[in-house]
């Protein structure tokens, strides 16, 4: 008798849930998200007075981009070139907003080079933690309770400090040991702020559709959408909070690897509240045998509940660095589920698509998958992306077997490709790309020894067997010797029908100019340089007609604040212009 008959025979044999597809379980993530609304932040009398110099701040908020402009001119970037460096002091000193933007960027090597993103990790570190009063304050408001009345211990030094907020450990009257998030008071509102600000001069910049005429690529005001949506859920500790209760009831399921528990009534908008993982970071390999941890075992469970959530679920942590995931207790604590990422399942397809035509040599099956994950636009000439694909598969001729192939390296290579392509990939994608290389890193140190292609291989082989369907492959392979037996059968009539065009003058010819792409693109670059100078002239002009008005607000120097901000943004447009064509010379 089978299993399956028996569990049904057998009321006592414990039933196994029916597995949920990757859209279920996206669409329950997002309704346990649903119906969460900003609302202002209660000013109690004790956070107004802890607050009282920071509010008086705020309120002069016509300075702001005066303040914005001083900045930018202090790093003078467009003189000395921005280097990595530059870009990471230039947000630092811009604000919570910028670096909250920066640590965003850090993480999408479609969008910087690796270079830059490296330096942006950095903005991660050493943020100057809150006033212990006001964190303990901020609590009271969320909470309607003191201090007093939730934590039996309450430690003022935080565990850690980010732009946002920071972490709080604490233990509760029922002797749960727990820690509580902290958002930096009055940040959402400045942020808003800053994205509105940011979001008038892009529209000024850079337009306003989403995508270009040709659909090559975003605009300056979508990509600062992008951040300023992605911030936004940030903000909310709901999210992230519900993002935890999600992985913990349908995704980390397995006893070995698990998160910690919401603790629901001390969890708002502005303060999140879990259990404590009373042990340490998988990256202090000394402490490891201390919490009964196995190196090895550790970094298989990770990579196999990984893999999980990409191929299985469509769910994935985003930032499995070393410091979100810890071990206590012999087990495997995901942490930190403020930034996750979705793949769809036409996504994964695709991807298996692009790898199993790379192991069969099928040029075509590789640019259908690459095509099928990005989107192309007119400049994206099939043909010349299978001639590279070509040269891509030629470094994989003698691979015969997935636990060869670099998955990492191959996701970072096919990025480049699309974008030497003109082909956008999806930040989903992207962002899948930065979580491998991150977890990738966290293999490395932790468990050098074990072949993490080998496991990866074994994932892909199974789901490439769940998905085979030998009927639907007959009936494709059907399909496509009817198609070209159609197709055979119509050569004569389509001949005839040639000939007969020929006869009548009717038949036209078609050709297309090839060759001179590069002459094309360098003298579109000229005219874009040309219009760059132009509208620099214009803004000079319009600068120095404005400083003939009474404008307010004025600077101190009496001279209009527009008109002063028109004149650099025109100084600073011009001098980039003669960059770009006397470094093209």
């Amino acid at each position: 008798m089978s299993d399956t008959k028996n569990k049904e025979m057998n009321p006592d044999v414990p039933q196994e849930a029916p597995v949920k597809s990757k859209d279920e379980l996206q669409r329950e993530l997002a309704a346990s998200k649903e119906g969460f609304e900003h609302t202002a932040m209660e000013m109690t009398p004790e956070l107004e007075d802890l607050l009282a110099s920071q509010i008086r701040k705020d309120k002069k908020e016509k300075k702001r981009a005066a303040e914005m402009l001083g900045v930018l001119a202090k790093h003078n970037f467009y003189a000395n070139g921005l280097t990595p460096e530059e870009l990471r002091t230039t947000l630092e000193d811009l604000g919570p907003t910028y670096v909250k933007i920066g640590q965003i960027m850090s993480s999408r090597v479609d969008l910087l080079p690796e270079s830059y993103c490296r330096e942006l990790e950095k903005l991660r570190q050493n943020v100057k933690p809150l006033d212990p009063a006001v964190a303990r304050a901020v609590i009271e408001a969320e909470t309607g309770k003191k201090i007093d009345e939730i934590y039996s211990e309450f430690r003022d030094e935080p565990i850690g400090a980010a732009s946002i907020g920071q972490v709080h450990y604490g233990v509760l009257k029922d002797g749960t040991k727990v820690v509580t998030k902290v958002q930096r008071p009055l940040i959402a509102d400045m942020m808003q702020k800053d994205f509105d600000l940011l979001k008038g001069l892009g529209g000024l910049l850079g337009g306003g559709d989403s995508t270009g005429s040709d659909g090559d690529a975003l605009d300056l005001v979508t990509i600062i959408e992008e951040f300023e949506k992605v911030t936004k859920e940030e903000l909310d500790f709901r999210i992230e909070a519900a993002n935890t209760r999600f992985f913990k009831e349908e995704i980390l399921t397995d006893g070995n690897v698990t998160c910690p528990t919401v603790v629901d009534e001390l969890t708002t908008e502005r303060i999140f509240t879990m259990t404590f993982v009373d042990g340490c970071s998988i990256g202090k390999l000394e402490a490891l045998p201390g919490q009964g941890i196995d190196p090895m075992q550790a970094g298989r469970d990770i990579l196999e509940s990984y893999l999980h959530q990409v191929f299985d679920a469509g769910i994935f942590h985003a930032d499995p660095h070393q410091g979100n995931i810890m071990v206590s207790g012999g087990k495997v604590y995901w942490i930190d589920f403020g930034m996750i990422g979705e793949i769809t399942e036409a996504d994964i397809n695709a991807l298996q698509k692009l790898i199993v035509g790379l192991l069969r040599g099928d040029v075509d099956a590789m640019a259908d998958g690459v095509l099928a994950i990005g989107t192309s636009c007119a400049e994206t000439d099939r043909n010349k992306l299978k001639e590279d694909l070509e040269a891509f598969s030629a470094k994989y001729m003698n691979v015969s077997t997935l636990s060869d192939i670099d998955f990492s390296a191959l996701l970072g290579e096919v990025c480049d490709l699309a974008d030497k392509h003109h082909i956008v990939m999806p930040g989903r994608f992207t962002m899948l790309v930065r979580s491998f290389l991150t977890i990738e890193g966290v293999m490395e140190q932790l468990c050098p020894d074990l072949n993490l292609f080998d496991i990866i291989s074994e994932k892909l082989m199974d789901r490439m067997k769940k998905s085979f369907s030998l009927e639907q492959e007959i009936m494709s392979l059907g399909q496509g010797v009817l198609d070209v037996g159609k197709k055979v059968s119509q050569i004569p009539q389509l001949a005839a029908e040639a000939l007969t065009d020929v006869m009548k003058g009717r038949l036209k010819i078609n050709m297309g100019l090839t060759g001179y792409e590069d002459l094309i693109r360098d003298l579109g670059e000229k005219v874009n340089d040309i219009i760059l100078v132009i509208i620099a002239c214009v803004l000079f002009s319009g600068g120095c007609r404005l400083c003939q008005t009474d404008i307010q607000p004025l600077t101190p120097a009496g001279m209009p604040l527009i008109a002063l901000i028109v004149l650099l943004v025109g100084i600073t447009l011009g001098i980039y212009a003669l960059k770009r064509v006397f470094r093209k010379k």
